[in-house]
């Protein structure tokens, strides 16, 4: 993996982040907290998914693969804080 493919692989685990923050209300991380939230997720979501055997198709399409996977990993810290 190149530095440019390193770059655009934690510019969208950034956004993924965010994306999945906005939508769990409350649960901001900052840049860093969002890159991990993203990345995690993106491999959480693509396990999930590929369990029911559905592929992202496309740079989209993993996006929104990838944020699934991060809604449902906040959530899921969500539900453990306040245990």
């Amino acid at each position: 993996m190149d530095i440019v493919s390193l770059l655009i692989f934690l510019a969208i685990g950034a956004v993924v982040g965010w994306l999945a923050g906005n939508i769990v209300k409350g649960s901001g991380f900052g840049i860093i907290g969002n890159i991990i939230v993203g990345i995690v997720g993106s491999v959480l979501g693509g396990f999930l998914f590929g369990m029911l055997g559905i592929t992202a198709g496309g740079m989209i399409g993993s996006i929104i693969l990838a944020t699934i996977g991060a809604v449902v990993l906040l959530y899921f810290i969500k539900i453990i804080k306040k245990v």
